[in-house]
């Protein structure tokens, strides 16, 4: 009996201390999130991937494309996904609260004293300083996701398909969430096709 509640005291610690590290993780992701989702990428790959290992490359590499063929933010709708993975139903909600409340609270604050700072030129440049971090945080997860997709299906075929979806996505104004739909779509009829082939040679 006494094992049994020692079993169980220990797992309650887990559980609270797992609660606390995705509360902790989105929590960061959100105060440090500058420029909305691109901006907020990097950084949940920082957390999941590289310190908690809740996640590996490829998992989040399709956690990431699923994401955006849904509507809505794609920062919540990642820590959704992963905090209930992680821990159920209150790990999701504990990673969404965590991912909104930094945004909430400091959007409160700054409203509040807009007025008084909206002409202040730090106000006017903080989002520009910013800017030149996130466009790195980018490039180096891009270049990880580019790699990724060389090794898997081969350096030419990545070539070809990445500036094929860049004009849609840029000259034709196909909307991203489309494109991905589109390539999941064809990934999954060419495998249907090729299982099919195997039914028939066996």
């Amino acid at each position: 009996m006494l094992v049994n509640n020692q079993d169980e005291v220990n797992e309650g610690r887990n559980k609270g201390r797992q609660h606390l590290h995705l509360f902790l993780a989105f929590f960061r992701v959100g105060i440090l999130g500058y420029g909305g989702g691109p901006g907020s990428i990097p950084l949940i790959h920082k957390e999941v991937v590289d310190k908690y290992k809740w996640v590996n490359d490829e998992e989040f590499g399709d956690i990431l494309a699923l994401g955006n063929t849904l509507p809505g933010p794609i920062a919540t709708k990642m820590a959704g996904y992963i905090g209930h993975r992680i821990s159920g139903l209150l790990g999701m909600i504990s990673a969404i609260v965590a991912t909104i409340l930094p945004t909430i609270l400091l959007m409160i604050a700054l409203l509040m004293s807009l007025s008084s700072i909206r002409d202040f030129d730090w106000v006017n440049g903080m989002t520009a300083a910013v800017m030149p971090v996130v466009g790195v945080m980018l490039a180096v997860l891009t270049w990880q996701f580019f790699e990724k997709a060389g090794k898997g299906i081969g350096w030419t075929q990545t070539i070809v398909m990445s500036a094929i979806i860049l004009v849609l996505l840029e000259f034709a104004g196909v909307h991203p969430g489309i494109a991905i739909a589109a390539l999941i779509i064809i990934a999954l009829s060419k495998r249907d096709a090729g299982r099919a082939k195997e039914g028939e040679r066996s």
